[in-house]
């Protein structure tokens, strides 16, 4: 990381000793999952391939993966609401699949993996603070059948906690991002609506209030937002939607 090549670890003990190690501030979330998503891939048996899911509000989706297999297998748990990673992300609980040949707590899910060449998988909750409506989990799905023993679960459940930093950080900064597009229209409409305000002032001789109340009665009578009266107004001068008994500008 930093910039620089980082060697694959060759064990689990490697691989948690490099994340350790990593720079959170000069990582950005999406990278600190892909690594984390990558190492445990990299150390973890039964040629697995890695995803983590995260689930908010009862929504899932998966926010990096290592391969096209655990993209299917996520995709496929989504499409039936139901399957381990979910039921992880959902419980709080450790989900194992020893064999999904014979597994029948999701018989389509187990079926379809089976078929894709998943043959066991371990599903590792996430713990995310400050959001009781955002969890997720750490996918791991196996090539082989009973892949994973005492150490590789232990092992896994040791990477979820730099999964689940990233995870919560990064749906923070969405949230982040969001409200600040948000604010940042809002203050657009505002500053649209003020100008719009000022040119009923000048050409009727209103009030800012009476300015206001007459762009809202021409919103209602046009059934457009305010913002889009008072903008075409700034831009073209015309009041759309403005009544008869309003000609002059009086509310």
């Amino acid at each position: 990381m930093n910039g620089k090549h980082t060697p694959r670890p060759a064990t689990a003990t490697e691989a948690l000793e490099h994340l350790g190690q990593l720079c959170l501030r000069e990582l950005s979330m999406e990278s600190l999952l892909q690594t984390v998503a990558e190492f445990t891939t990299g150390v973890m048996p039964g040629n697995p391939e890695t995803s983590v899911t995260l689930l908010i509000k009862g929504r899932p989706t998966t926010v990096v993966s290592t391969g096209q297999l655990a993209m299917t297998l996520d995709e496929t748990q989504y499409e039936r609401d139901h399957g381990p990673c979910l039921h992880a992300a959902g419980t709080g609980e450790l989900i194992e699949i020893p064999d999904t040949r014979t597994d029948t707590r999701w018989p389509e899910y187990t079926r379809r993996a089976a078929e894709q060449g998943c043959l066991s998988s371990l599903s590792v909750p996430l713990l995310i603070d400050g959001d009781a409506q955002v969890t997720g989990a750490l996918n791991i799905y196996a090539r082989s059948s009973h892949a994973f023993d005492e150490d590789s679960r232990s092992a896994a459940t040791r990477f979820g906690p730099y999964a689940a930093v990233a995870v919560g950080n990064l749906h923070a900064y969405r949230n982040a991002r969001d409200m600040a597009d948000h604010l940042q229209l809002a203050l657009e409409s505002r500053a649209v609506i003020d100008q719009a305000k000022g040119v009923l002032i000048e050409r009727y001789k209103l009030t800012p209030d009476q300015a206001f109340q007459l762009l809202a009665r021409a919103s209602m009578h046009s059934n457009r937002k305010v913002r889009d009266i008072a903008d075409h107004l700034v831009r073209t001068g015309e009041l759309l939607g403005a009544p008869r008994s309003d000609d002059r500008g009086r509310p």
